[in-house]
């Protein structure tokens, strides 16, 4: 990691699935750099292990369901309540459809729909909650989580492609739209990422991720972190509308 400043210091984050994996270590990035931020995830038990590093008045975390808008509404106002305006919005939450994945002639519409509405509905509907207020302070920064299999198209991730995808057509819509009120949003993609998701995957295919991989390894979620901080930051104030592949080289743009 890089040397930890205080860049963030005054600022509110919040963080959607962010009890483990690449939100976790985003919220440590976060926190680790003066902010004061606010998670949400359905998995309570870990976010006492993820965090408990940093001081607890800088933090609020909500268990809850990222698909009910009700659940995130509610987590947006106790945020705004704990700490105040967001600040620095980090749609990180979503997912594939994991062991119910297929190829596509034989998938079917529910599977679709949760892989729409944890990745692609979640965004839109946090993004919603705070670009008025970003908007009329004429300041903010949201970035969202799609992944390289958006551009690579993996087989057996229609889905998850689809939604991903989707996730960069919004994210370029509304940087257009907010770019005016100084407001930046940005997507990020990532490849391999040594994940609880990842790490269910066998020796053979973790071999063959490797091969596919130019950088020859699998990244950890600091390295996903340390991007999504510096979009976050004054560094990256000419930044938006823009997709950040982290992958490794597997995907090119």
């Amino acid at each position: 990691m890089t040397a930890i400043t205080q860049r963030f210091l005054g600022k509110t984050v919040a963080i959607t699935g962010a009890a483990h994996g690449i939100g976790a270590a985003t919220a440590r990035r976060f926190l680790a750099e003066g902010a004061s931020v606010a998670v949400i995830d359905r998995e309570a038990d870990d976010f006492a292990e993820a965090l408990g590093a940093f001081p607890p008045q800088r933090q609020f975390s909500l268990v809850g369901d990222c698909t009910d808008a009700a659940v995130l509404a509610e987590f947006h106002a106790r945020t705004i309540a704990a700490f105040g305006p967001v600040d620095i919005l980090f749609n990180n939450v979503g997912q594939s459809g994991r062991e119910r994945a297929t190829q596509f002639h034989e998938s079917e519409e529910e599977v679709w729909r949760f892989v729409l509405e944890i990745s692609l509905f979640t965004t839109m509907r946090m993004s919603r909650l705070v670009a008025p207020a970003m908007r009329e302070r004429g300041s903010g920064r949201i970035i969202n989580m799609s992944s390289d299999a958006a551009l690579v198209g993996d087989a057996g991730l229609a889905d998850y492609a689809a939604a991903k995808m989707g996730i960069i057509g919004f994210t370029r819509s509304l940087a257009r739209e907010l770019a005016p009120h100084r407001v930046t949003v940005n997507a990020v993609a990532p490849g391999a990422i040594r994940t609880r998701a990842h790490d269910r995957l066998t020796p053979e295919v973790i071999e063959r991720i490797k091969a596919t991989t130019p950088a020859g390894f699998i990244a950890e979620p600091e390295d996903v972190a340390g991007c999504v901080a510096f979009l976050a930051s004054e560094d990256a104030r000419y930044v938006t509308g823009q997709t950040l592949l982290i992958d490794g080289g597997r995907w090119m743009i």
